[in-house]
C-alpha cells in the first residue's frame, strides 16, 4: 500500500484520488485517537470496547476511500509517450484512450511505471520514446507483468514509409502519422508543438514522406532569456496588441505572432511542394497547439493527445 500511495503522489495532478485517500487514512487515525480519549473520560469501564468501535468506523471509511488502490482493473494497453520534456501516460482500450497524466521526463522511473501497472492489469505497454536513457525504466517495471511494444518503423503502423533512413524517424512522429491517417484521412500534415515543433507529412498514398523540424516556441523564448542580460523570462499567452507597451508585451508579440508566421510559411511550402491543387488536412497537437493554432485557419483541428491515439492504433495493429 505504501508503494501505491507514493506513486499516487507523483501523478496526483490528473489522478488526484489517491492523495485524498492518503489524507483520509491519516485523518482516520487521528479521529479514532481523539474519540478514544473522549470516550475514556466519560466511560472508563467501557473504554476498550468503545475505542475498538471507533477504530472500526474509521477504518471502514478509510477502506471505502482507498478501495480503488486494491481493486486491479483491466485495460488493453498502458500507453507511454516519453518526450524530452514530459512523459505522458494513459490507459486505453482498443477503441478509446482514457484520461492522461504526465510527469517531467527527469522524474520517470521504474517505480512510477510499476505503480501504474499495479493499478490495472494490461495486455501491452505501448511506448514511443525519444529519450533512450529512460527506456530501461519501462523494461524493468514491465518484467513478467506485460508485453512491451516499442514503436518503431518496423511495426505495422497503418502507413507506409518513404524515407531514406527510417530508423532515424522519431517514434512520436511515427505515432502521429499513424493517428492522423486513421482518424482524419490523407494526405495530411501533423504539426506537433513540443520541445521542437515538427511537421510530419502523410501522402495521398498513405505513406509517411518526412517532415520539417524547427525550434519549439518555449525553447526560442527561453534562449532569449538565457542569452541576454536584460530580457526577462516570459509566460506565453495571446498578446493584446502587435506593438508592445512593455518589454514583456513586446516579447510576447514577437513570440506568438512570429511563431504563427513560421508555422504558416512552412505549411504553405509543404503544400506547394508536395500537394499542389490538393486538399490537405492539417492537425495540430502538443503543448502550445491551442495557443498558436487558434488564429491559424491553415490548421483544421487541434487534437491534444494525438500521439497517445497513435500508440493505441499501433497497439491494435500489432
Amino acid at each position: 500500500m505504501d508503494a501505491q500511495l507514493r506513486f499516487a503522489d507523483e501523478v496526483s495532478q490528473s489522478w488526484g484520488t489517491p492523495q485524498a485517500a492518503r489524507a483520509m487514512h491519516q485523518s482516520s487515525h487521528k479521529e479514532a485517537s481523539v474519540r478514544g480519549a473522549k470516550v475514556g473520560r466519560k466511560h472508563p469501564k467501557n473504554q476498550l470496547a468503545m475505542i475498538r468501535a471507533g477504530w472500526d468506523r474509521c477504518l471502514t471509511a478509510c477502506v471505502v476511500q482507498c478501495l480503488h488502490l486494491f481493486v486491479v482493473r483491466r485495460s488493453d494497453y498502458l500507453l507511454i509517450d516519453i518526450s524530452n520534456s514530459y512523459a505522458k501516460f494513459a490507459f486505453a482500450s482498443r477503441r478509446r484512450v482514457s484520461a492522461s497524466a504526465r510527469i517531467a521526463t527527469g522524474k520517470l522511473s521504474s517505480a512510477v511505471v510499476a505503480g501504474l501497472l499495479a493499478q490495472r492489469h494490461v495486455e501491452k505497454v505501448v511506448v514511443s520514446s525519444v529519450v533512450p536513457a529512460k527506456n530501461s525504466a519501462i523494461s524493468n517495471a514491465a518484467k513478467k507483468r506485460a508485453k512491451v511494444l516499442w514503436l518503431d518503423w518496423k511495426l505495422n503502423l497503418g502507413v507506409g514509409i518513404d524515407y531514406p533512413k527510417p530508423e532515424s524517424i522519431g517514434a512520436d512522429r511515427l505515432a502521429n502519422a499513424a493517428a492522423v491517417a486513421q482518424l482524419y484521412g490523407f494526405p495530411a500534415v501533423v504539426v506537433d508543438f513540443g520541445t521542437a515543433v515538427t511537421f510530419d507529412i502523410v501522402s495521398e498514398r498513405r505513406t509517411y514522406l518526412g517532415g520539417v523540424i524547427a525550434p519549439g516556441l518555449e525553447a526560442m523564448t527561453n534562449f532569449l532569456y538565457q542569452r541576454t542580460a536584460l530580457l526577462p523570462k516570459i509566460s506565453l499567452k495571446e498578446p493584446r496588441r502587435a506593438v508592445g507597451k512593455s518589454t514583456i508585451e513586446a516579447m510576447q508579440a514577437g513570440a506568438v505572432f512570429g511563431y504563427r508566421g513560421l508555422v504558416r510559411e512552412i505549411l504553405t511550402r509543404i503544400k506547394t511542394d508536395q500537394f499542389p491543387r490538393k486538399k490537405v488536412y492539417v492537425v495540430a497537437t502538443g503543448g502550445y497547439a491551442r495557443l498558436i493554432a487558434s488564429r491559424l485557419p491553415e490548421i483544421h483541428v487541434v487534437r491534444p493527445h494525438l500521439t497517445l491515439e497513435g500508440l493505441r492504433i499501433v497497439g491494435n495493429l500489432n
